[in-house]
C-alpha cells in the first residue's frame, strides 16, 4: 500500500469517526457564534457609552472582557460592571 493510499485511508477513517459527532459540533458552534454576535453587540454598546460618558457620568472600559460579561449576563452584567467600577474607585 503506497503512502498516498494510506493517507486517504486515514482521512476516510477520521471522517467516518467524526460523522456521529457532527450534530454536537454544530450545536456547540452555533452557541459560540451566538455568543460572538452578542459580544460584538456589547462591544458596540460599550463604544457608544464611551462616546456619551460625559453626559451620562458613567465610564466603562471598551475591552473584550467587559463585552463578554455583557454578552453573557446582559443588563445585570452592566450593573455588575458599574458596581465593580464604583467599588474599585473608592
Amino acid at each position: 500500500m503506497p503512502v498516498d493510499q494510506g493517507r486517504w485511508a486515514a482521512l476516510f477513517l477520521a471522517l467516518a469517526l467524526l460523522v456521529p459527532f457532527l450534530p454536537l459540533l454544530a450545536r456547540a458552534l452555533g452557541r459560540l457564534a451566538r455568543l460572538a454576535g452578542r459580544a460584538l453587540a456589547a462591544l458596540g454598546s460599550l463604544a457608544l457609552l464611551k462616546l456619551v460618558e460625559g453626559l451620562v457620568g458613567l465610564s466603562l472600559g471598551v475591552n473584550v472582557l467587559n463585552a463578554l460579561v455583557l454578552a453573557l449576563l446582559g443588563l445585570p452584567g452592566l450593573g455588575l460592571l458599574i458596581l465593580l467600577h464604583w467599588a474599585c474607585s473608592l
